[in-house]
C-alpha cells in the first residue's frame, strides 16, 4: 500500500508540475517554424509567405503582441491569416499593436468563430470530450471592426470568396471560406469566384485558405487546383503526449496532420497541406503542454 500511495502521490506532483508550465511557460513560448517548400513554376523568385493563426489576442497579452510584431522584421512577401485573431472583447486593440508592422504587405485573412464570439467559462477538460460546440446566446464582437482594420493593413477578405493578385511577379489565385467549424463556409460560393478568376488566364499558384481543416473544405480545394492548403483551429492538440502527440483535432482531420506540413489528396491530386498549430488559447483555457505556440515561415520554390 505505502509503495502505491507514493506512485499516486508522484503522478499527482507530475500533473501538477506539467499544469504550472503549461500555463505559466510553454504557453506564451512563442516559436518560429521554418518550411520550404516547392510550390513554384521553373523561373520564378522565391516567396517568403508568414502563417500565422489563432492569436485569440487579448489587450493585455503584451508578449504575443511584441512576438508578432518582431515577425515584422522576416519582411515576408505574403501572410496568411487563418482566423481566429480576437479572444476578448476588446482584443482587437492587442490586435492593431500586433499587426500595424504588416501595413502594405500583401495579406489573406479568413474569420475563425473566434472571431465573432467573444470566449465564455467553461471547464477546459471538455475540450477532449470531442468537437467543441458553442452556448446557446454567445456574446457578439465587433467582427466589422476587426475586418476594417485588415482591410487597412491592405489584406484581402477571403471568407467565401476568391482574388487574384501578384506577389513579385508571381500570379496567385486564392480562395477561401468562413469558418467550416460553425457552417460558415459556402464553398460553391467560392469555387464560383476562383472559376471567375481563371476565365482571365491561368495563375502561376493557387492557394485555399481556411480556417478549421475539415476534410470537406481541403477535397473541395484540391479538387478545385490549389497546390497550397493553409489551415489553423487546431492549436496542434493543444495539449500534448510526447512521443504520442496531439489527443484530440477538434474537427475531423487526422490527428497525424493536426499541425506542420503534410500532403492532402483529393480526386487524384495531391496539395501540400500546412495547418498552423496557433500563437493563442482562449483565455478561460491557458495551457499548452507539449505543443508551443507558434508562427510558421515557408519559402516558396520553384
Amino acid at each position: 500500500m505505502p509503495v502505491i500511495r507514493r506512485a499516486g502521490g508522484a503522478a499527482v506532483v507530475g500533473a501538477a508540475g506539467a499544469g504550472v508550465w503549461g500555463t505559466l511557460i510553454e504557453r506564451t513560448a512563442f516559436t518560429l517554424r521554418r518550411h520550404t517548400v516547392r510550390a513554384l513554376p521553373a523561373g520564378a523568385p522565391e516567396l517568403n509567405v508568414l502563417h500565422i493563426s489563432d492569436l485569440h489576442m487579448a489587450p493585455w497579452q503584451r508578449k504575443k503582441q511584441r512576438f508578432v510584431r518582431e515577425l515584422g522584421e522576416l519582411a515576408p512577401d505574403l501572410v496568411i491569416d487563418t482566423g481566429d485573431n480576437l479572444g476578448h472583447d476588446l482584443g482587437l486593440l492587442g490586435l492593431k499593436a500586433a499587426l500595424e508592422p504588416f501595413r502594405g504587405v500583401p495579406g489573406l485573412t479568413v474569420w475563425g468563430s473566434n472571431d465573432y464570439w467573444a470566449p465564455e467559462p467553461k471547464n477546459p477538460l471538455r475540450y477532449f470530450a470531442g468537437v467543441s460546440m458553442q452556448s446557446e446566446e454567445p456574446r457578439r464582437l465587433d467582427t466589422d471592426a476587426a475586418g476594417e482594420f485588415l482591410a487597412e493593413l491592405g489584406w484581402s477578405d477571403l471568407n467565401n470568396a476568391a482574388t487574384r493578385l501578384t506577389v513579385r511577379g508571381v500570379t496567385i489565385d486564392a480562395v477561401g471560406v468562413d469558418d467550416p467549424h460553425r457552417g460558415y463556409d459556402e464553398l460553391d460560393e467560392a469555387a464560383d469566384q476562383l472559376t471567375a478568376l481563371r476565365s482571365n488566364g491561368p495563375a502561376d499558384l493557387t492557394i485555399g485558405v481556411a480556417h478549421a481543416p475539415y476534410r470537406r473544405v481541403l477535397d473541395a480545394f484540391t479538387a478545385d487546383g490549389a497546390d497550397l492548403l493553409f489551415a489553423g483551429h487546431t492549436h496542434g492538440g493543444q495539449v500534448c503526449v510526447p512521443g504520442y502527440g496531439a489527443l484530440v483535432t477538434n474537427c475531423d482531420i487526422p490527428r497525424e496532420q493536426v499541425k506542420g506540413l503534410s500532403t492532402w489528396t483529393a480526386v487524384g491530386r495531391t496539395a501540400r497541406l500546412h495547418v498552423s498549430a496557433g500563437l493563442g488559447t482562449s483565455i478561460w483555457a491557458p495551457v499548452r503542454f507539449a505543443c508551443r505556440p507558434e508562427a510558421t515561415l515557408l519559402t516558396l520554390t520553384s
